[in-house]
């Protein structure tokens, strides 16, 4: 039977839930609950633990929320899906498996804002390493974690069309790198995986369900938060719907780690937000904070298809007649095509001169297929995954009802700015020069999208309005920084949030900035800081290790310099 009062009562059981929940139940003296709106992730669920399934969830009202945008006015105002993980590990039991940490100058960066000193990469580092178990790093790399919870498997990129992406990678001028998440992440190599042993490592897999077993941890699934009860602007508890019926439950402290989309949303309901927003919809005020919901951001990106002309693609596993027998392989020996996601490699680089490190990303896959499972038209194709990172385009995320269950209002304002725009035209002639390097000739039957009739930089970017999809990265929407900040909702020092007490916020919308990759490890990361801080334990020493910076030579490298600020 399900308390009244806990310690600590966290809101999202997704990937910086799965870290709260372990740290803070760890030792047994504080009791947690954790409220998690989506289903149980069971481990016979072929879906979201087989890891080549990864298109299923996506789109399935059983496994995402299927947010979309609102019409995007520099996009052809079509609206773009957004698929959240609907389910017990959140995002992580339903995303592509990628674990990138970022390039470390996003976080000199976050660090170089007023108030954010203790996020530059020295205080993040030794988060990070306590985290990963990689299992493909060199065991001496201070870079690296190497005993954490997290167990990440390179992926062998041994298609030969991973090896001859790769010299052509190099035929084009661009570096290979020893590791995208150790000393040098500016270049192309094989990337590290949540898949370990042919199965998805969610974070819940990693972190929660480990410790099922604790007296003091319970996890409640299809509970959805309707409400932050607050006593004057002191969070008490949360009010909940699980079974057709309403709860309250009593809380020391209440932590929202729902994601970007949710997180704002719950405190827009309860009263924390703009308060001229929140009056227009009859929602008494508890702190007026009008960053809630502002500076929303995220990664665009495209693919870039080719038909092959040699049959060493992964095009033929698509074929529905194949699907049994390779299921078959899955669950006999978490083998063969389905024991993997298939984003094994990749790499980072800087599409001009103008900007201090990678900003643009490159998923490269053996297959020509798009998120959803829609396949080209093609016997055996390839394609790479682009898009530009750091873009200074913003976006709004406002609810327009009092009703939970109704999805928030957003626009992101994708290809909206000068640098964006500029960008997106780089990103796609970068991909194009790479693809038509002579390493890739054996392989190459042309380009199926888009096509020789995109050639301009007005049909480029057309082609990007009417073809892009989200790399599924929002965040920002509740960003850490000091109370002088107009615009900032969560105290960096201790993740609370401004204007109220008992309230903190872990997750991907108390990020400043998105990072240089997919922010799966960011979020980690940052639950794992947070976990400490909240616990009241000292956090980590910050850990000064080198770090690679384009255009400096060793003897300039002190790890510690931040890059010039960009909007």
């Amino acid at each position: 039977m399900t308390k009244t009062s806990y310690d600590y009562v966290i809101v999202g059981g997704g990937s910086a839930g799965s870290v709260l929940a372990n740290r803070l139940s760890d030792g047994g003296q504080s009791s947690v609950l954790v409220l998690e709106a989506g289903r149980s992730d069971y481990p016979w669920d072929l879906f979201i633990q087989m890891p080549a399934a990864l298109t299923f969830p996506s789109g399935n009202p059983l496994y995402d929320w299927r947010y979309e945008s609102d019409p995007e006015p520099h996009m052809d105002g079509r609206r773009v899906a957004h698929a959240r993980g609907k389910v017990l590990g959140g995002s992580s039991s339903i995303n592509g498996m990628i674990f990138q940490r970022g390039n470390p100058l996003d976080y000199e960066r976050w660090g170089a804002d007023p108030g954010m000193e203790t996020w530059d990469f020295a205080h993040c580092l030794p988060y990070f390493n306590r985290m990963e178990n990689a299992l493909a790093a060199d065991p001496d790399d201070e870079l690296r974690g190497h005993d954490g919870p997290l167990v990440l498997e390179r992926g062998p990129a041994t298609n030969p069309l991973f090896q001859a992406f790769f010299a052509a990678a190099q035929e084009a001028g661009y570096p290979l790198t020893d590791d995208v998440n150790g000393y040098r992440q500016e270049g192309f190599a094989a990337f590290d995986r949540n898949v370990h042993k042919g199965q998805r490592l969610s974070a819940s897999r990693a972190y929660l369900r480990p410790n099922f077993g604790r007296d003091n941890l319970t996890v409640l699934t299809r509970a959805l938060a309707t409400k932050i009860n607050f006593t004057g602007n002191v969070a008490t508890g949360v009010t909940y719907r699980r079974n057709g019926k309403t709860h309250q439950v009593n809380a020391g402290e209440v932590i929202l780690a729902g994601g970007a989309i949710n997180t704002p949303q719950l405190l827009q309901l309860s009263g924390v937000g703009d308060a001229a927003h929140l009056n227009s919809l009859g929602i008494n005020s508890v702190a007026n904070l009008p960053g809630v919901g502002q500076n929303l951001q995220d990664h665009l990106e495209v693919y870039i298809q080719h038909a092959c002309t040699q049959p060493v693609s992964m095009q033929p596993a698509l074929d529905v007649w194949r699907m049994p027998w390779i299921g078959m392989q899955w669950l006999l020996g978490r083998k063969g095509p389905a024991a993997t996601n298939h984003f094994e490699g990749g790499g980072f680089v800087r599409s001009n001169e103008d900007v201090a490190y990678p900003n643009l990303m490159f998923h490269f896959l053996p297959v020509a297929v798009r998120y959803d499972g829609q396949k080209a038209d093609a016997k055996h194709g390839y394609q790479v995954h682009i898009g530009p990172m750091y873009s200074d385009a913003r976006g709004t995320l406002k609810i327009t009802s009092t009703d939970p269950t109704v999805h928030p209002s957003m626009v992101f304002n994708y290809l909206s700015t000068d640098q964006d725009r500029r960008e997106w035209v780089e990103a796609v002639r970068v991909a194009r020069d790479i693809l038509g390097q002579s390493a890739m000739g054996p392989f190459n039957g042309g380009e199926l999208s888009p096509g020789r009739s995109v050639q301009t930089d007005a049909e480029i970017l057309d082609w990007v309005a009417r073809d892009a999809e989200t790399a599924l990265h929002p965040s920002c929407t509740a960003k850490m920084g000091p109370e002088s900040d107009p615009m900032a909702v969560v105290n960096p020092l201790d993740m609370t949030v401004h204007g109220t007490k008992g309230l903190r916020v872990v997750d991907a919308s108390a990020m400043p900035y998105v990072t240089n990759g997919n922010i799966y490890a960011p979020v980690m990361m940052l639950a794992e800081k947070a976990a400490d801080l909240i616990a009241g334990k000292t956090p980590l020493a910050p850990q000064h290790a080198e770090f690679y910076r384009h255009g400096v030579s060793p003897l300039e490298r002190t790890g510690d310099a931040a890059p010039a600020a960009r909007g």
